[in-house]
């Protein structure tokens, strides 16, 4: 009588990466928090790299778009007198 469904939530992830990574990406919440002060940036990646960075990013529990970023926050810091 209580059976509930298998049915997974409105924002869950699937629990294997594989079936994650062949899903395209979704929206991070930040991206309307942030929208008006961001800049959209296009690069061409193989699908096999493509996975790798999902993978990782399910790994860590964080989004794709979140964690490459901080990469590239963390390989291009802005400079003392340039203002963000």
């Amino acid at each position: 009588m209580n059976d509930r469904s298998k049915k997974r939530g409105f924002a869950s992830r699937p629990t294997d990466a594989e079936s994650w990574i062949k899903t395209p990406d979704a929206p991070s919440p930040r991206a309307t928090e942030i929208a008006g002060f961001t800049a959209r940036l296009t690069i061409d990646i193989t699908p096999a790299l493509r996975g790798r960075i999902k993978i990782v990013a399910f790994q860590r529990g964080a989004t794709v778009a979140d964690m490459l970023r901080d990469l590239l926050a963390r390989e291009f810091p802005a400079d003392p007198g340039e203002s963000s």
